[in-house]
């Protein structure tokens, strides 16, 4: 996940209202036009395609402090699908008033090329790890350039999507890995002496 890296970019924000959204909501559709700019402050929002082979792909995933659909900003249509991953509560800007306020600061516009470039970055790690061949090396490269840590087990589908698998083949993937983990602390360690 992407984080504002300026506090003057989220300023942009201060006098945006606040949208709540639940699990699921959708907040636009492939080809509407691109008209708000939306600042997560809680929650968990994706950007999600689904491919001719009936895939659920999620291509971003934002949480608190990003902005998200940022590369639809200069857009005139969202090429993805935009949803409420968990209960969501953001600040909803027009995107003409963003441009505006960005346009009027040379030095906000290299803080917001700075904060587009860390999104291109995040997209090559995402094609990186969907190019990699198993689930396994997949899950192992999402946490190393992660937290580390799988999500709680109700937010695991997040997980799939965003590795291009089904939630069925990352489940036996975890399922493999806690199975070792408990074999691994019933077997004795060998004696060293």
């Amino acid at each position: 996940m992407i984080k504002i890296m300026s506090s003057q970019i989220a300023h942009l924000f201060d006098t945006a209202p606040s949208r709540a959204f639940s699990k699921g909501d959708t907040l636009f559709r492939v080809g509407d036009p691109v008209i708000h700019v939306y600042l997560v402050d809680s929650g968990q929002l994706g950007l999600r395609r689904i491919t001719e082979t009936g895939t659920d792909m999620l291509l971003q995933v934002a949480g608190p402090t990003a902005i998200f659909a940022e590369g639809s900003v200069y857009a005139a249509q969202y090429h993805c699908d935009g949803i409420a991953l968990r209960d969501s509560q953001c600040r909803v800007l027009p995107r003409d008033s963003f441009r505006a306020r960005l346009g009027g600061d040379a030095s906000l516009l290299d803080q917001w090329a700075a904060y587009l470039a860390q999104a291109v970055q995040a997209a090559r790690a995402r094609a990186e790890i969907r190019g990699l061949k198993t689930v396994a090396q997949r899950l192992d490269m999402w946490l190393t350039l992660g937290s580390g840590a799988m999500p709680p087990k109700g937010q695991r589908q997040t997980v799939a999507a965003e590795l291009g698998v089904s939630r069925e083949a990352l489940y036996r993937e975890v399922a493999r890995r806690a199975d070792r983990a408990a074999l691994a602390k019933k077997t004795p360690k060998a004696s060293t002496r």
